[in-house]
């Protein structure tokens, strides 16, 4: 098994990331703009209560005068309301905004996850992908959005009072803002920090999901094998180095924010002390000088918010690489252009187009690598008629599964071909060959629901009767009706409220529903008790007839009726034949029965 390793990022700011991120904002352009004039709207109004206090202070304080004060109450009474309904609809705006992304994103990622090829989760941990879909996106839309409110707020406050100051007085503007270039020097030094200090906290966030997941699905292993204390010494271990990256984080930014404060601070000591001056020469007015001192304030304020949004980008760009390398990969198994255009996909399939499958399979001279460079098959070849029930037998490793996987189209071969009803497999749709095919596995998986749910995720269309008829011919239907609800029982997560063979007699009326004309069943009765082996060996007669069909099994007594049983050793095929010619050859098959059977006597005895 490939060891996953997570792709690595050092980029400073990555310009052509964010743009492929802005895509996913388009669908929200009427929104971002009607925000962007709020903001703009509200940036505005905070730059003209400054100028308002000055016009208050010089025409009514300083003279001790009421003259045309009611005009003045009524104009500041219509700007404070206006700005209310301004944070009003900035805050509805941004948060649809930011849902609406979020689903987006997860939306997209999810369709990918649908499309990826099994070697994808061959190599990827669970912990990484439920990361990406969840603690990433959210961190994501909440920067896309509320970023967006704080910058374009900010940046139409500091240009209009920047502007405002440099017409009041333009030489007192610029000793206030003289602090600015050093803040800048400074921001860029701790926003590097910081987005490397986050890359790590999200790396070591992908692997403590990844341990949650394995410690809940692995907890009835972890207590057979009292691994608790050693299971938790290594999840402290991921814990505190998450611990320490955080708390780094975490001392950067609680440096910057004091320097900011502390340069903003500077700025407003230098305008009180120049600007006190110019009172006192009577060069401003007492007015201009509590704008200046208000306006330094306000300066730095925004620019505080663009550090902190400066910084919030660095840690939503190491969340951004992450979900948008998950929305990025490529399956590695895709129908051809021409395919699609002919025969649709997953998702818009053409129906009409695709031809009726027979089930003859031919392995053409195929071999198969996997990705770590693991050869399997080399010149593989066999001709598999249609209705034909073969039965792969060899040790773990022998390559059984590869060339089912192989069949089914979930691995292409490295080299040769495969071809079904005599064409290659890769001139049909990956839809046609998945739709045709039935698939029981050792471990059957039930989704959450009740068991008729479960049934009919086989075929969404299909009716109660269908269902009780698929139930019916794998001999699942009568343990269903001496439950409580029958085919309404809930099977709870992953089936855990029934038995392994019940689980996997509903897996099996859930591959049968379909009606495919290829049949897989994988190691199905190797997990279950004999009574439950009897009742799917008798329904495998009735199901596999008429269908193509591979058993892989360690329990020869399941595949003596098959049509022909390949014996596999090293990816090759080293005898072939029925059970009974088999066992006349005397070789390897006779071999591992024999041993088998002896084994299952002394069981018996």
């Amino acid at each position: 098994m490939t060891v996953f390793k997570e792709q690595e990022y050092s980029k400073r700011f990555d310009f052509n990331l964010w743009k492929d991120l802005i895509g996913y904002m388009k669908p929200y352009r009427k929104l971002l703009i009607l925000l962007g004039i709020v903001m703009i709207g509200v940036a505005g109004i905070d730059v003209a209560i400054p100028l308002m206090n000055r016009h208050a202070i010089d025409n009514y304080v300083i003279p001790k005068s009421l003259d045309g004060i009611w005009k003045f109450v009524l104009l500041y009474g219509i700007l404070i309301t206006v700005q209310a309904i301004n944070i009003w609809l900035l805050i509805a705006l941004a948060g649809k905004i930011q849902m609406g992304v979020a689903y987006d994103i997860r939306s997209y990622g999810f369709k990918r996850l649908q499309e990826l090829s099994l070697s994808y989760y061959d190599t990827t941990p669970v912990g990484w992908i439920m990361a990406r879909m969840t603690s990433d996106i959210r961190r994501l839309s909440e920067i896309i959005s509320w970023g967006l409110v704080d910058s374009v707020w900010g940046t139409t406050m500091m240009i209009g009072i920047a502007a405002v100051m440099l017409k009041l007085n333009w030489k007192l503007a610029l000793i206030t803002l003289s602090v600015v270039p050093i803040l800048v020097a400074i921001s860029i030094y701790f926003q590097q920090k910081i987005l490397k200090s986050y890359r790590e906290v999200r790396k070591t966030n992908s692997r403590i999901t990844g341990a949650f997941n394995e410690g809940i699905m692995g907890a009835k292993t972890t207590k057979t094998l009292v691994r608790e204390k050693e299971n938790l010494k290594e999840f402290q271990e991921l814990t505190g180095k998450m611990k320490f990256a955080s708390v780094r984080t975490a001392i950067f930014s609680s440096l910057f924010l004091p320097i900011v404060i502390t340069l903003s601070s500077i700025g407003t000591g230098l305008a009180l002390t120049f600007g006190g001056n110019a009172v006192l020469l009577e060069r401003i007015s007492y007015g201009t000088l509590v704008v200046f001192i208000g306006y330094s304030t306000q300066f730095f304020e925004p620019v505080r918010e663009l550090a902190r949004i400066l910084a919030e980008l660095q840690a939503a760009q190491a969340s951004a690489e992450r979900v948008l390398s998950l929305i990025k990969t490529e399956p590695d198994i895709e129908d051809k252009k021409d395919v699609i255009k002919k025969y649709g996909d997953f998702y818009i399939p053409k129906k009409d187009n695709w031809p009726k499958m027979i089930g003859d399979i031919t392995f053409k001279d195929v071999s198969f690598s996997y990705k770590n460079g693991e050869k399997v098959l080399e010149n593989f070849n066999i001709d598999i008629k249609a209705g034909e029930t073969i039965a792969l037998v060899g040790e773990t490793g022998s390559g059984k599964s590869t060339i089912v996987n192989l069949a089914c189209r979930f691995y292409e071969p490295t080299k040769g071909q495969i071809l079904i009803d005599g064409t290659d497999y890769r001139e049909r749709p990956l839809a046609w060959l998945h739709s045709n095919l039935g698939y029981v596995l050792q471990t059957p998986h039930l989704f959450s629901g009740t068991i008729k749910d479960n049934i009919r995720y086989g075929r969404l269309d299909a009716t109660e009767v269908d269902i009780i008829r698929a139930a019916k011919l794998v001999n699942a239907h009568d343990f269903i009706m001496k439950l409580e609800k029958g085919y309404d029982t809930e099977v709870g997560e992953g089936g855990g409220k029934l038995s392994t063979g019940e689980k996997q007699l509903i897996s099996f009326a859930r591959a049968v529903i379909a009606d495919p004309r290829i049949f897989v069943l994988d190691e199905a009765t190797s997990s279950i008790d004999t009574e439950t082996e009897e009742k799917i060996q008798d329904a495998i007669q009735k199901v596999l007839k008429g269908r193509t069909s591979f058993i892989i099994a360690h329990r020869l007594s399941t595949i003596t009726k098959a049509d022909r049983i390949l014996v596999i050793r090293k990816g090759k095929i080293v005898e072939q034949g029925t059970h009974s010619e088999l066992l006349k050859i005397g070789g390897y098959y006779y071999s591992l029965y024999t041993n088998q059977f002896k084994e299952e006597e002394k069981v018996i005895i």
